[in-house]
């Protein structure tokens, strides 16, 4: 990734930064039903690595159509692996397992808790001490996120605890992904830099799957085309991008916080698409949600 400017003004930097984790939010929200319902369609696997491979290769093209470098240093290969694991690899894998447990809407509640661990590991480990106000918002998006789980009787019932601890796993993942780029930051064009993560991250995301099953066209309805089409365009190519240049210019815990009103779009846009519940309980996660995020955006 590149460098922020140093001349720039302070204010300019976050309102820009904002920008971009408000583009990534709706967009990653957006993609929870969308994934749930191409996986009823297609293998959980390479539904989620077919698209992030696609999507790669568009982001290189794009690179290079702005004259970006598409070279990596040799130092620099070591943090796009261990990145692309994180942020790629892991949350892609234990997502689409998990959204064969449960709703999709769970799935993105349990999922987005990450804001929670990267601001409680981001002050050992990078020094950011939390201030009082991103203490609030974190117990109010955390309050929003109970607020889902407990919503129509949320409960981890046996048969979904095997979504949940993978949905777990990939939100600490993910956090610990935050935290690293924070620490040490891959300096290359945005575009290069989220080509190469999703590349690598998505190769062995569709290499397993394939390994298992490999999945028919035939099988894909129309909805099915579009979907695909939404989370390589969208989710991979959009979204990933916004998602790293806003980690250049914003905090990690406040990138991370940010990023809880994700579940919430998507708990909606699941119930509008997916007939997924949407009570009084998930209106008061959207209220708690949403402040705990205008809360952190002023920290």
């Amino acid at each position: 990734m590149s460098d922020p400017s140093p001349a720039a003004a302070p204010p300019r930097v976050a309102t820009g930064g904002l920008v971009l984790l408000a583009v990534t939010s709706v967009a990653w929200g957006l993609s929870w039903p969308v994934s749930k319902y191409v996986i009823s369609e297609w293998p959980p696997l390479p539904a989620r690595g077919l698209p992030g491979l696609a999507g790669s290769l568009l982001l290189f093209a794009y690179a290079a159509l702005r004259g970006d470098s598409l070279l990596v240093p040799r130092a620099l290969w070591g943090r796009l692996a261990v990145s692309a694991f994180f942020n790629v690899t892991l949350w892609m894998v234990v997502m689409g397992l998990a959204l064969l447990w449960m709703p999709a809407g769970e799935t993105a509640v349990i999922g987005y808790s990450m804001p929670v661990w990267t601001a409680l590991l981001a002050w050992p480990l990078l020094g950011e001490r939390p201030t009082g106000r991103r203490v609030l918002a974190l117990v109010l998006g955390f309050g929003g996120i109970a607020a889902l789980m407990g919503a129509d009787g949320f409960a981890a019932s046996t048969a979904k605890l095997p979504g949940v601890a993978l949905a777990l796993t990939g939100a600490i993942g993910f956090a610990l992904g935050t935290i690293f780029l924070k620490r040490f930051p891959i300096k290359l064009p945005g575009a290069t830099s989220a080509a190469w993560q999703i590349g690598l991250g998505c190769i062995p995301v569709t290499a397993v799957g394939f390994a298992f099953e490999v999945p028919s066209l035939d099988a894909l309805s129309p909805y099915g085309w579009a979907g695909l089409a939404y989370l390589t365009l969208i989710q991979f190519c959009l979204a990933y991008l916004c998602w790293f240049a806003a980690l250049q210019r914003l905090s990690a815990s406040v990138a991370a916080i940010g990023t809880m009103s994700v579940p919430v779009i998507g708990v909606v846009a699941s119930a509008i698409a997916l007939h997924e519940p949407l009570g009084l309980g998930q209106i008061a996660a959207l209220v708690l949600t949403l402040a705990g995020v205008a809360l952190a955006t002023r920290s």
